[in-house]
């Protein structure tokens, strides 16, 4: 059995969201391997593999598409008013986007355009960056000891809104946050503020299984003066919570993905 014999046909004039996962090529899905064999133009964000991106069959067009915090970016109309318009060009369009297209990465939007627009659409779901970031390294996102609820949060909200951390902080769950290194000091500050102890484990992965990918390990009160001396940027995902501590625990017998994530 091929794996075509496994994922639905691509259609012409539709459009597939697809989760690309973390990095790593190995972690995409069946459904995303072949909507990248199937694709004749793949719209792109900035967090897709290069390894990825090559499976493309020959011919696809490639079109970058990427938004990243803080420097110039394709605005969301005209991604989405793209996705349509190849559409209706008959194409067989693949919105790709890095770890799941519905955890932060405006696929709902992009859902919901082509619905208002008539577009037949697919949602291929990926491996979530923030919780595959942890458990390649051990750090599960629930553990019956530790926690009965996980809340996953982004540190960098739309203008106008805001993250009430102090109340996150109260509710006692650990925290997973998307893009938040940005914004660290500032959050862990308000954590602090909301009953917090500065103690509290927490964690940084940077690009996790690609081959920048770093881990910077501390008591939430250093996470910050930690990230700074590292140099961690974004991509990355920050664990606040007893989860975090459970990387210690089994790091001596875990096979990392990458040799170098172990300092």
């Amino acid at each position: 059995m091929s794996t075509n014999d496994l994922t639905p046909v691509f259609d012409p004039g539709t459009v597939w969201l697809v989760g690309a996962g973390p990095g790593d090529p190995g972690l995409l899905t069946l459904h995303a391997f072949n909507a990248l064999r199937q694709a004749d133009v793949i719209v792109h964000d900035a967090l897709v593999d290069p390894r990825i991106l090559a499976f493309a069959r020959e011919g696809a067009v490639l079109e970058y598409a990427g938004k990243r915090g803080g420097r110039t970016s394709v605005a969301q109309d005209s991604i989405t008013s793209r996705l349509i318009a190849l559409a209706e060009e008959g194409k067989r369009v693949l919105r790709l986007k890095g770890g799941d297209p519905f955890i932060f990465g405006r696929g709902g939007e992009e859902a919901l355009a082509l619905a208002q627009a008539g577009i037949a659409f697919r949602i291929v779901p990926g491996v979530s960056s923030g919780l595959a970031s942890l458990a390649i390294h051990g750090i599960p996102a629930t553990t019956r000891d530790t926690n009965h609820a996980v809340i996953l949060a982004t540190g960098h909200c739309a203008e106008g809104q805001a993250t009430d951390w102090a109340a996150l902080a109260r509710t006692g769950a650990p925290l997973i946050l998307y893009m938040a290194v940005t914004n660290l000091a500032s959050i862990v500050g308000e954590l602090l503020d909301g009953g917090l102890s500065r103690q509290t484990p927490a964690l940084i992965v940077h690009a996790a299984t690609t081959e920048a990918e770093a881990v910077a390990e501390a008591p939430l009160g250093d996470l910050p003066r930690l990230a700074l001396e590292r140099a961690i940027q974004s991509p990355a995902i920050v664990v606040v919570g007893a989860i975090a501590g459970f990387r210690s625990g089994v790091l001596d017998h875990l096979l990392l993905f990458r040799a170098e994530a172990a300092a």
